[in-house]
This record gives C-alpha cells, sequence and structure tokens, in this order.
C-alpha cells in the first residue's frame, strides 16, 4: 500500500489552483407527510436547513481539509448568494480566493430538498445562468490563473459547465501550466475531450466517458477499448474512470491499466463525491505519488463522503481511520487466536478488493529493524498478516533459551504495532501452511534473503502475487540484544 503518514506530511506542504464554477449548495431537510390543498403537490414539512460551498469550491474545500492550501479562481454575480460564498470562503484559512465579479449574471445556487428520514432527495431549484463569460470576463479569469501558477504545485479544473471553464480559458491555462512543468488535472463536463487537449488526467464518470467516447462502457475492458481513443484526443497521460459503486478505473497511454474497487460504505448522500476524489488526487500527485497509490487514497475519501449528508470534506484524520481501520483496534483484538478467525478476516478483506500481505519471523525482542521491515511490508499492501513463530517453533530454530518471551507476549507487542492489521501463530518451523492457507497476494521478506529462499514464493507466484524484499536495517538483531544482555550481568 503505503506509508500514510509520510504521504500524509508531504501532503500538507502541497499548493493546488483550482479554477472552476463555484456556487452556493443549500439543503432543506424534512419530511412528506400531506398534499397541498392548493394543488397536487407535496408539502415538505421544513425541519432544517444548511448551506455549504458547492461546485469547484467544495472541490477547494476538500483540499483544504486535506491539510494543504488552494488558490482558487473563480466567478460570482454582484448579489447575496456571490458575497456569502466570498465570506465563507474568505473564512478558510487555507483557501486564498481569487473571485472574479460577473454583474451581468447571478451567482449559481442550488437547493436540495431532501428526506430527513430517508435521506432521498425528493426535488432540487436551480438558480444559474449556464452560459460562457464574456470576452472580458475570461480575459480576467486567465490573468487571475495565470498569476498564480509559480506559487503552486499543481493545477486542477473543476468542470460544472456553468460558464468558467471556456475553451479560451482551457486552453490558455493548460498552455500557461505546462510551459512551467506543472500537472494539470481536469474533472470534465465537455464530451469533446480535445478542448482538454495537453492535460495530465482527465477524471470523468462513466457516464461522461461514455458520451465522449460514443462506446458502451460496463467493464475495465470496455474502458481499455476506448481508452487509447480518448487518451489520443485529449492528448493526455491518463484517463480515470469513476464507476460509483464499481469503483475507478485508470488508463495510462502506456498501456497500463489500474482498476481500484470501491471501499464499502454506508451511504448517505452522493453529493460531491466527485470532489472529494479529484480533490484527494490533485493533493496525492502533487506529493509526488504514484497512481495506484493516489487511487487508493482517493477511493478510500470517497467511501468516507458519500457516508455524511451534503457536500461533505475528508480530513486527512477521516482518511486515516478509513485506510488504517485496524489501528484503533487493542492489540488483543489483532491476535488470531484460531483458523476460522484467520479465514474470516481474510475472506472479509478480500471481498473488499484489498491486497493482503504477509510477512513472519520470531520477533522476540522487538527492534528498530523488525519495525522496519514491518512498516516497509504495510506500505507494500492493503492489510498485512504478521506470522509469528510459536515458543516450541523458536526453541526448535533458536536452542532451549529462546524465546526470551512467550508467544502471547510477542504477539501482543507485534499487534500493537500500527503498520500490523492481524498476527497469526504458526507451530511449524517455516510459515509454507499459514501461507498456503492465507494465500497472499504480497509476500514480504527483509533483503538478506534472495526470492527463491523466501520460504512459500512458489504458491505465491503461481497465484499472481509478488514477493517483496524490503531494505533491512543494518545492525540490529536480536540474537546480538540477547548476548550483550548476557554479557553485561556477568
Amino acid at each position: 500500500m503505503f506509508d500514510f503518514d509520510a504521504l500524509s506530511q508531504a501532503m500538507v506542504r502541497q499548493t493546488v489552483l483550482c479554477i472552476g464554477d463555484l456556487m452556493l449548495d443549500e439543503f432543506v431537510y424534512g419530511e412528506v407527510s400531506r398534499i397541498s390543498p392548493e394543488a397536487p403537490a407535496p408539502v415538505i414539512a421544513v425541519q432544517r436547513s444548511e448551506t455549504n460551498v458547492g461546485g469547484a469550491g467544495n472541490v477547494a474545500r476538500n483540499i483544504a481539509a486535506l491539510g494543504a492550501r488552494c488558490v482558487f479562481v473563480g466567478l460570482i454575480g454582484d448579489d447575496v448568494t456571490g458575497r456569502t460564498l466570498r465570506t465563507e470562503l474568505e473564512r478558510e484559512a487555507r483557501i486564498e480566493p481569487v473571485l472574479v465579479i460577473d454583474p451581468s449574471r447571478p451567482t449559481t445556487r442550488k437547493a436540495r430538498f431532501v428526506s430527513e428520514h430517508f435521506s432521498t432527495h425528493m426535488l432540487r431549484a436551480d438558480w444559474e445562468l449556464a452560459a460562457p463569460a464574456s470576452g472580458d470576463i475570461e480575459r480576467a479569469l486567465i490573468d487571475a490563473a495565470v498569476a498564480a501558477l509559480p506559487r503552486v504545485d499543481i493545477v486542477l479544473l473543476s468542470d460544472y459547465a456553468k460558464g468558467v471553464l471556456t475553451a479560451r480559458v482551457i486552453r490558455e491555462v493548460i498552455d500557461a501550466a505546462r510551459s512551467l512543468g506543472k500537472r494539470v488535472i481536469v474533472d470534465p463536463k465537455s464530451a469533446n475531450f480535445a478542448i482538454y487537449r495537453g492535460a495530465t488526467l482527465l477524471t470523468p464518470n462513466r457516464k461522461e466517458f461514455a458520451e465522449a467516447t460514443r462506446r458502451r462502457i460496463d467493464s475495465d475492458a470496455d474502458i481499455a477499448d476506448a481508452a487509447a481513443e480518448a487518451l489520443r484526443m485529449a492528448e493526455a497521460e491518463a484517463m480515470l474512470v469513476t464507476r460509483s459503486e464499481q469503483g475507478m478505473t485508470l488508463a495510462h497511454r502506456d498501456g497500463k491499466l489500474i482498476h481500484v474497487p470501491a471501499q464499502p460504505a454506508k451511504v448517505r448522500d452522493v453529493s460531491g463525491a466527485g470532489d472529494t476524489v479529484v480533490a484527494v488526487l490533485s493533493v496525492a500527485l502533487a506529493a509526488a505519488t504514484d497512481w495506484d497509490t493516489a487511487l487508493r487514497m482517493a477511493t478510500a475519501a470517497a467511501a468516507v463522503a458519500v457516508g455524511k449528508p451534503g457536500t461533505a470534506t475528508v480530513s486527512l484524520k477521516e482518511l486515516r481511520r478509513k485506510i488504517l481501520p485496524e489501528a484503533s483496534l487493542a492489540a488483543e483484538e489483532k491476535i488470531a487466536l484460531t483458523a476460522a478467525d484467520l479465514d474470516a478476516r481474510v475472506a472479509e478483506w478480500r471481498a473488499q478488493g484489498l491486497r493482503v500481505g504477509f510477512t513472519n519471523g520470531c520477533f522476540d525482542i522487538l527492534h528498530p529493524g523488525h519495525v522496519r521491515v514491518v512498516t516497509q511490508a504495510r506500505a507494500a499492501c492493503d492489510r498485512l498478516i504478521v506470522g509469528l513463530n510459536s515458543d516450541a517453533s523458536v526453541r526448535r530454530l533458536k536452542g532451549p533459551e529462546r524465546p526470551v518471551q512467550d508467544e502471547r507476549s510477542r504477539a501482543e507487542v507485534l499487534a500493537a504495532l500500527e503498520a500490523v492489521d492481524l498476527v497469526a501463530i504458526f507451530e511449524q518451523d517455516t510459515p509454507l501452511e499459514l501461507i498456503t492457507r492465507i494465500r497472499p497476494s504480497v509476500l514480504v521478506k527483509g533483503g538478506d534473503y534472495t526470492r527463491e529462499q523466501v520460504v512459500g514464493h512458489e504458491i505465491v507466484t503461481a497465484d499472481g502475487g509478488e514477493v517483496v524484499l524490503v531494505d533491512i536495517l543494518p545492525g540490529h538483531s536480536t540474537t546480538s540484544l540477547v548476548q550483550r544482555a548476557r554479557d553485561n550481568r556477568s
């Protein structure tokens, strides 16, 4: 998988330039209990209401919620809604709003009427002028964006087709960004991907991708077939197709296809989930992470966002809990006491589409070398199982005076590590039987082994998995620690 803490530290140092359509999202919650006597229409008994910064503004809020900074370039009218949005954005410490005023148009506002009990949308009312910005306004938007480019790390175009991202604005901003070596992510609305040519990544949903490619899109194979044409059209490095409950699939121009399944979530409201996805992608990619890691971060964030009402943001703390759910468990809850416990946990993770990793050892006295191997092992998978030699097994391997700590103590110390998701004790001299039972996608061992020396490598590679050798920390071993303690006693 990845080192979440290291990536988080890199993410908070990034600045994103976000350009797009700003709007005010209003949510009116209530219930329908009768029909109006004035007309055959339901009457909503309003219980509460709330307003949020929406559209591309919600993307900016999500960037800020991740601890990064955002320079936001948008468009408002000379009205109460526009002034409300400006005030709200100025309250965000990590957002720098650069808002162009167009007196000829209303600020976009959307009011959604939602059943409080069922969390279903009953009606939406829009106030908007979905027309391209005029020449003078276009120029002001371009000038504001280009002026900010030298002090940002990545550019994000959030297109809601409300008039900000005209063909001229898109073209000049992308060209200016590329001239400075800045990557550009586009959340597109137009079916003509050619107007976004030169962008690094486009993130259409399945419907948008199907319309742009004029293909039926039902599977990864359909995306792969249509991606080459779409990438040529956009002259882009990659195309990410978001597919709701089916996850997301990225097609790279080198032919690589990455599919990340959606994480389990109790869906309350999908409004703004796409904003969360592109916000996480932009900040993660700005932090120089790889595609696979960025997608997994975005998928986890989407699962958090849809569990909240309205247009929601996702913080690094919430994202951490979603990606490292076992970290909050007590140590004893992370020890598989029976084979049935182990099977159930592995089956649950596999059903979620997670990559299960495995490493093993005696871990008699936990030292920095152990911690490094375990941490790097966790970075190679989504869930890490550590196989632990039983006391009898350690005695056969290390001699009658070992282990120093009994197996339960060693298991609890290991399980207390955040990088460890499950500990499984095995009685044999090698973990071959345990590996055969788990059939991990990733088998991890210290770099003092060769792949051919790693027990179980044949089983894992036969299933299409991989063997990963991680760097060990020189100068650390349990045997030397035990000997040093004995020497000091004598």
